[in-house]
């Protein structure tokens, strides 16, 4: 089944546009699938059934894997078992494959999580814990405001090139295979990124060349890891209670800007949402929690 995998995800790349992540996702949950088959006899994909389909989720809740994993899993699998009796697939042509053998899974419940979010006045407190006479901290200030101001993932963040901002009409364009967006960001991220790239960037680098736009102190692209442990140390140093991850002010971005009227669609288009369903959960967000007063969408012109 390797080489429908193999195919499958290359359909997903060429034809659907699909992020890296999702393939990566997909093709994690496939090759898993694959190997417990293979352990049970069943190498072909026409010789795969509903009951060995069963058979592998019912394995899954043996070994206690989480919801959300197995209904990512069975989502994975019925988009793999679709494409392989597509009209397109030559399998198919051949009637090697008539059904869908995981139409009859059925995923378990998720219990939806509000995402957690910073107060308006936690994001300005954590925006303001860089140290501005440092290299590090006017870099530091940069990626902070351009992460809320665009509300973009931090593999996007740490992932953008000089190319991909301009400066001068204030937007980033961020690519996820062959879908770009084109995101806006308002006067505060300018100011501070254009600090960095004035007084700080080269310094970072010490006579290196990178097209990266954030670096770290040795001059070599910034890491999620790296980035991870910046936004805990200021969150520490600000005294915020909550648990921060790395989507935290990616969550605050979207809950602000909807609460504060920003149209749906505008915002699933900005965050690289596939689903509009996925951007809805922010309208569900404990409005008295993050009630602010805002003259626009988003606070921090």
């Amino acid at each position: 089944m390797k080489c429908e995998i193999e195919e499958f995800i290359a359909y997903l790349h060429n034809t659907k546009g699909t992020s890296k992540n999702t393939e990566v996702s997909y093709e994690r949950d496939l090759r898993k699938m694959d190997q417990f088959l293979r352990n049970e006899g069943v190498d072909r994909v026409q010789d795969v059934t509903a009951t060995n389909l069963n058979s592998y989720e019912m394995y899954l809740e043996r070994e206690k894997f989480a919801a959300s994993t197995i209904s990512r899993s069975i989502a994975s699998m019925r988009a793999f078992f679709t494409f392989a009796g597509s009209e397109a697939k030559v399998c198919c042509q051949q009637g090697m494959l008539s059904e869908n053998p995981a139409d009859i899974l059925k995923a378990p419940k998720i219990e939806k999580k509000m995402p957690g979010i910073l107060t308006v006045e936690e994001v300005d407190l954590l925006l303001n814990q860089p140290k501005e006479n440092t290299a590090k901290g006017v870099r530091d200030k940069a990626m902070l405001e351009l992460l809320y101001a665009t509300g973009i993932r931090v593999s996007e963040l740490i992932g953008l090139k000089l190319e991909n901002i301009n400066l001068k009409l204030g937007y980033i364009t961020c690519e996820a295979s062959e879908k770009e967006r084109v995101i806006p960001f308002g006067n505060a991220a300018k100011k501070a990124v254009k600090e960095y790239l004035e007084q700080a960037r080269e310094e970072l680098l010490s006579h290196k060349e990178s097209d990266c736009l954030f670096v770290n102190c040795s001059g070599k692209p910034m890491s999620r890891q790296g980035f991870w442990k910046v936004l805990k140390t200021y969150a520490s140093s600000a005294g915020i209670q909550q648990d921060i991850t790395p989507h935290t002010l990616r969550h605050s971005f979207a809950a602000h800007l909807v609460q504060n009227g920003a149209d749906l669609k505008s915002v699933q288009e900005m965050l690289g949402h596939s689903d509009i369903s996925t951007t809805q959960i922010y309208l569900n967000m404990n409005v008295n929690k993050i009630r602010d007063v805002y003259l626009k969408a988003h606070p921090r012109k």
